[in-house]
């Protein structure tokens, strides 16, 4: 008896110590890394203050709060500190923030772009969408009082343990702005974290070369590391579908997941990502995936070419259509992380959702392929409710039964751009309706609850 205690107890201590080490080895990178990259980014790029990011941000996993995080003005960078790991992120003006994983600070901060000019334009004399003066004249049949409550709603606090951080809420129909807010601290110039709505916009660089002939939806992906092998099958349209069939684990909380693999510790995101092995027919199984974004970003980089790369996204998405103050960041090989570091305020965000609310047109100039925004919002085969399309979300639900949706209540042709801690780009277009929520939340929001307030104090004809 004393003996199988011994034996028992022994277990058990060796299963301790195997889990203290797999803790102290495995999360600290992770843990350091996020905490760097996001200060340095919310800091450097966005404006906020350290203590914003701590009382917010750095809330989201524990001990990120806790990092000994030093901010160093001197060459605009960040270092956070957990335990034994120590992990770095610098900014680059242009480019933003990047978190250094194997390549040397000297040799990312050595690399040379050719970035983009923004438009000599003063924005704030010209109409709203590509301006920001929003006319007098205002759609007949909204109840207005009933729009700012809705918006209002969306800012108070629920639980004081639970804390939801709203910064930023606009609403727009029929191209018209008919209600916005922001908290303290945050103005329509506040360049916001959109995370993985990022996503979204990496469909419109894609859609923007097929509109050029220079990628082929239905054919193979032009990954030349697949050539040799099964992976050759794998199409452009498979990736956009987050339908590749690789092997891919997409958790937040497990320190050796290959999502954490990819953004902690590897210079080339996507060259990570189009690694992994086939473990699924492509085109077959829906796996929501940043390491197929990423390769995405990867394709249009090797498409567009080093030269024109950098710009590519200002001068033929953004610019073109008043996004004059949005951000895409790369990761240390120069790709931009197509998966999920865009910035933008809520307006530029607004227009993004426009563009696709029109079609891909915007003042009667073509963005996108004809046909691409119906190509987007139509379900992934290989999803059970219809709940993904290229790169953006949709409430198509289950074909046999569409209740079977993300959100029952909302109408069926809802779409949404959806970023980390519930940042959303909603575009409803039955009801002409485009609307914007950017902030910080740990646990959910009411965002249906959001979206139907709105859509009930909408003309009666809309609703």
């Amino acid at each position: 008896m004393k003996k199988t205690l011994r034996i028992v107890l022994f277990v058990l201590l060796a299963i301790i110590i195997l889990s203290l080490a797999y803790v102290g080895i495995t999360f600290p990178p992770v843990m350091g890394g996020m905490a760097a990259k996001t200060m340095c980014s919310c800091v450097y790029v966005t404006g906020r203050t350290p203590e914003s990011v701590r009382e917010r941000e750095l809330q989201v996993f524990p001990g990120l709060s806790t990092a000994n995080i030093v901010l160093n003005p001197g060459d605009s960078s960040v270092t956070a500190k957990i335990f034994w790991k120590t992990s770095k992120a610098i900014f680059r003006k242009g480019l933003g923030c990047t978190l250094l994983a194997t390549l040397s600070e000297e040799e990312v901060r050595s690399q040379k772009f050719s970035l983009a000019k923004p438009p000599a334009v003063d924005q704030d004399t010209l109409a709203w969408p590509s301006g920001n003066i929003v006319p007098g004249v205002i759609p007949a049949g909204i109840d207005f009082p009933a729009v700012r409550a809705a918006i209002e709603q969306a800012f108070l606090p629920r639980d004081p343990e639970k804390p939801i951080f709203t910064h930023a809420i606009i609403v727009v129909y029929d191209g018209q702005i008919i209600g916005e807010k922001y908290a303290s601290g945050f103005d329509q110039r506040s360049m916001l974290m959109g995370w993985s709505m990022t996503k979204s916009i990496t469909n419109g660089l894609v859609g923007i070369l097929v509109k050029d002939g220079k990628l082929v939806v239905d054919a193979p992906a032009p990954v030349t590391e697949w050539s040799q092998d099964d992976r050759k099958n794998i199409t452009l349209n498979d990736l956009l579908h987050a339908s590749s069939g690789l092997a891919w684990s997409e958790s937040y909380f497990v320190p050796t997941s290959d999502f954490h693999r990819m953004f902690i510790h590897s210079d080339d995101k996507g060259g990570y990502a189009l690694q992994k092995k086939l473990k699924h027919q492509p085109g077959e199984f829906f796996q929501y995936s940043s390491g197929t974004t990423n390769i995405l970003s990867r394709i249009v980089r090797q498409t567009v070419g080093d030269e024109a790369y950098h710009r590519f996204p200002y001068e033929e998405l953004f610019y073109k259509i008043g996004m004059h103050h949005t951000l895409m960041e790369p990761d240390p090989s120069g790709t931009f992380v197509g998966s999920s570091y865009s910035y933008a305020t809520a307006r530029d965000w607004a227009r993004f959702g426009l563009l696709y609310l029109n079609d891909g047109t915007w003042d009667g100039v073509r963005i996108l392929p004809e046909g691409w925004v119906d190509y987007t919002t139509t379900p992934a085969n290989a999803t059970k409710k219809g709940e993904y399309g290229a790169q953006w979300w949709l409430n198509r639900g289950n074909k046999d039964r569409p209740i079977l949706r993300s959100y029952p209540s909302l109408p069926l042709d809802a779409y949404w751009a959806d970023g980390f801690e519930q940042q959303y780009v909603m575009v409803i277009p039955s009801n002409k309706l485009v609307i914007v929520r950017l902030g910080v939340s740990h646990t959910g929001i009411e965002f249906e609850q959001l979206v139907n307030r709105i859509l009930a104090a909408l003309p009666r004809d809309e609703r």
